[in-house]
């Protein structure tokens, strides 16, 4: 047990304030790329464009993610923050190019791919942050304060491109050019953060992190973590599906039947909605008047709940609407005026709170099985690895053309399986309490 510093020393060195912290580097760095990207295209008229750099981001992605729980246990999670950072800054300057320069399409691209290698880093070294400074009763608690905080990005991107583009059609350089500084700004955020050592939790516990291994330890480390805990396993199918839903929310629904203003104006409720999903099911995982257990159980069914009710809701809406129909002009775009918006608008707003209670669950989980960050760096990275292998998938599917109702019945299946695998996993191992120890 270690006593906490109080005064200024103690606001700075408090586990919460330094989750704000990481929340605001994501909400900065994500958060920004999370509102373009949920404009559908990018905010771009072409969805072609942004279909192939995102497909070729999480093909990087996917790969930097597997390793980086070594690379930041080596390098630490301020480094490792700070460099998975630099890649958001490169990717929306991209965008701001080819608005400029409509034939340099091959940037964007490229800019995907180096985003990969640096998100692969940051979304690392955040999951092993925020699930390992919470005392146990807390992580629900401080996963809904994080994905808040993140989330507040995605809403005032939205609000800036809905004021900036409200009687527009495509998206303004202005636009472009806010979002580059404000990422430039969450770049340097990391540097003003504490060292996870020098944190003490709330029930006086310091935080773990690994004594400087060197490089073959950490790569034996992730194949230990792997043959320790195999019940993580389990757990795959549900962060392969993490990613999936977002092309056809975005691209393929957001991005397919509505205005620019209109997609800006759902893109803002989407993310406001992600705040209220995440807060909320992270109060019920943290509800102490339950085992841990029976909270995690009561998770499960939620989800289920919210899978075939969002997916029921969108495939009626589907079924009016075709790649074909949307191209050739025959299915009129929706805007903010027109009648049956409202529905849809509504649908959109239950897709966020889908995805962020999906997320909140499934790093709720994996921070059930372990209080180590090594450990938890470890299996993040395994998290955002598998995840970006389907969104690579599934964004070069829309590239080339896959009709959009098989990419609907694709994610409606995804996600079903992903939380019958988890089911049993849950039950084996999730158990009241966990231990910092073995890695």
């Amino acid at each position: 047990m270690h006593r906490r510093p109080t005064g200024l020393r103690g606001f700075y060195y408090n586990p919460v304030t330094q989750v704000v912290l990481l929340g605001f580097v994501c909400f900065m760095c994500p958060g920004l790329f999370n509102s373009l990207n949920g404009l559908g295209g990018g905010g771009q008229l072409k969805e072609n464009t942004s279909a192939n750099a995102n497909s070729a981001l999480y093909a990087t992605f996917a790969v930097a993610a597997f390793f980086a729980g070594s690379i930041n246990n080596v390098l630490g999670s301020k480094i490792t923050l700070l460099l998975g950072s630099i890649g958001y800054a490169v990717y929306i300057s991209s965008y701001l190019v080819v608005n400029i320069h409509p034939q340099t399409t091959g940037y964007v691209i490229g800019a995907g791919a180096i985003l990969g290698l640096s998100a692969g880093l940051l979304w690392t070294a955040q999951g092993s942050l925020m699930l390992a400074y919470p005392t146990e009763s807390q992580k629900g608690k401080f996963i809904a304060i994080f994905w808040s905080i993140f989330n507040l990005g995605g809403v005032v991107g939205s609000s800036v491109s809905l004021g900036q583009n409200f009687h527009s059609v495509v998206l303004g350089n202005g636009t472009y050019i806010v979002f580059l500084v404000l990422t430039g700004v969450g770049v340097l955020i990391p540097l003003l953060m504490a060292e996870p050592s020098k944190i003490i939790r709330a029930d006086g516990t310091r935080v773990t992190t690994p004594q400087h291994p060197s490089w073959k330890t950490e790569f034996m480390g992730l194949w230990i973590a792997l043959r320790t805990d195999p019940w993580i396993v389990l757990l795959f199918p549900m962060f392969f599906a993490s990613n999936w839903f977002y092309t056809w929310q975005f691209n393929d629904y957001n991005g397919a039947i509505f205005t620019i203003r209109a997609r800006a104006l759902n893109n803002l409720v989407y993310w406001l909605a992600q705040i209220v999903g995440s807060v909320s099911i992270g109060f019920l995982l943290d509800q102490q008047a339950l085992s841990r257990r029976l909270r995690a159980f009561t998770g499960w069914c939620v989800l289920f709940i919210m899978v075939f009710a969002v997916h029921i809701w969108s495939y009626f809406y589907q079924r009016q609407y075709t790649r074909e129909t949307v191209a050739s002009g025959e299915y009129i775009r929706f805007d903010i005026n027109e009648p049956g918006y409202a529905a849809r608008i509504w649908l959109y707003i239950f897709c966020g709170l889908l995805d962020s209670m999906w997320q909140t669950t499934a790093y709720w989980l994996m921070g059930a099985m372990s209080n180590n960050p090594a450990k938890l760096a470890h299996f993040t990275g395994f998290y955002k690895s598998i995840q970006s292998a389907g969104a690579a998938g599934v964004w070069r599917a829309d590239a080339v053309g896959i009709p959009y109702m098989n990419l609907l019945l694709s994610t409606w299946v995804l996600l079903v399986a992903g939380l019958v695998f988890a089911l049993p996993m849950i039950h084996m191992r999730v158990t009241d309490h966990s231990f910092d120890e073995d890695l």
